[in-house]
């Protein structure tokens, strides 16, 4: 059960107290469905963000829930591959309110993902070895059908539709924190932590000493500064970075697609998005932002205005304006720097360290994270009304930022 005092007329420095089940840091979208899933579950839970929701990781994701088929590339299931087949039907059950969440508000940018290939024999074969091994979601477009695109007299290459929906993380945050806006503290800063207690400065200014019975450390990069501060080093944090790529204006569509290359990774990831003027953003990844790392940002332009140029030489190049953003993927470390397979739970003395890997694998990270909960027998306080305090807002996706276009 909660508890809080509740004298409006003390002092703002007066210390306050909760007592909650489940403490959560981070308001990214692994946090925030891990908030929805304890709340359903009985646990009275308090989520903590320093930034805005989504402020993290998720805001710089392209949205789309893989099923695997980007990393099956060689012809063969990987682990990779394997671990996040099931997560499409998981999501669009959410999407439909009809899943573990209700996911109904949130919007689809596109059903579908497309895969292309060039007419380079490598990236055929990788289409064919993909379409093979994914039983079935991976299917061959008509001309007629194909994004407008790739319509164009210039395309020589096959195209395929993939069973894997893009989502706008806006309104994917906001889905999973409006129903639970009152359990998500706004705060400055940890004061104080150790493995069952925190003394908390809100954004309002107040203090809270929380007492909880287990925390959950789902902070993304911010995991290994809260380990840190509670004197730990295990587990190990890895960063995995990339150099994205914008570009807006002379776009003919949006579009939501891959483009085959010879390596398990794709050529080039390309999700679309507005800006706050309605401008079609084209949000660049793949290997040319995996690679992108060693490059300068101007040198990481040329070369993705080299690769859509090649791609897609009949688009008005002219007229486009790009950027890029560098991210910092946070994951649990791996031998030699290794992409994880999945998702990511370990536990310490009542701290629970978390990370999702990719978007994708959010729910089943709650599980992990539920079913460890029930095996332990945590006490489920039954959820109840917090007391009042500072909430956070949702992050404006990075393309809707002017000054992030600004060199």
């Amino acid at each position: 059960m909660s508890t809080a005092t509740s004298d409006k007329s003390s002092s703002s420095n007066k210390a306050k107290d909760l007592i909650v089940d489940v403490v959560i840091f981070g308001g990214g979208i692994a946090g925030l469905w891990m908030l929805a899933r304890l709340r359903q579950a009985g646990y009275q839970t308090l989520l903590l963000e320093t930034e805005s929701l989504g402020a993290g990781q998720t805001r710089y994701s392209q949205g789309i829930i893989h099923g695997g088929t980007k990393y099956a590339l060689t012809g063969k299931l990987t682990a990779s591959s394997e671990s996040i087949f099931a997560m499409p039907q998981i999501w669009r059950d959410c999407l439909q309110g009809k899943g573990e969440v209700d996911l109904s508000t949130a919007t689809v940018l596109s059903e579908h993902q497309y895969m292309w290939s060039t007419p380079s024999l490598m990236s055929r074969l990788s289409g064919f070895f993909a379409s093979r091994v994914v039983r079935g979601r991976m299917v061959a477009v008509n001309k007629i059908d194909r994004p407008a695109v790739f319509q164009n007299e210039k395309f020589k290459g096959k195209v395929y539709q993939l069973d894997e929906p893009v989502l706008d993380a806006g309104s994917l945050i906001k889905a999973l924190a409006t129903p639970n806006i009152k359990n998500i503290m706004h705060i400055k800063a940890v004061t104080e932590f150790s493995k069952n207690k925190l003394t908390v400065e809100a954004a309002d200014g107040e203090i809270w000493n929380i007492k909880a019975e287990k925390i959950i450390l789902s902070a993304g990069k911010g995991n290994a500064g809260l380990l840190k501060k509670m004197g730990r080093s295990n587990p190990e944090m890895q960063l995995r970075p990339l150099q994205m790529v914008m570009v807006r204006s002379g776009l003919p569509e949006k579009l939501y697609a891959h483009c085959l290359g010879a390596s398990i990774n794709p050529r080039i990831t390309i999700t679309s998005g507005e800006d706050k003027q309605g401008n079609i953003v084209w949000y660049l990844g793949g290997q040319l932002a995996e690679e992108g790392i060693h490059r300068t940002a101007e040198v990481q332009i040329n070369k993705a205005k080299k690769e859509l140029q090649s791609l897609m030489p009949w688009l008005n190049f002219p007229a486009m304006q790009w950027a890029t953003l560098n991210i910092d993927r946070a994951e649990p470390k791996q031998k030699e720097g290794q992409r994880p397979a999945t998702s990511f739970c370990f536990e310490e003395n009542n701290i629970i360290t978390t990370w999702p890997t990719k978007l994708a694998l959010a729910p089943n990270l709650a599980n992990d994270v539920l079913e460890q909960l029930e095996k332990q027998n945590v006490t489920k306080s039954n959820v109840m009304e917090m007391p009042e305090f500072s909430h956070a807002s949702v992050a404006d996706l990075p393309w809707q930022e002017e000054d992030k276009w600004q060199h």
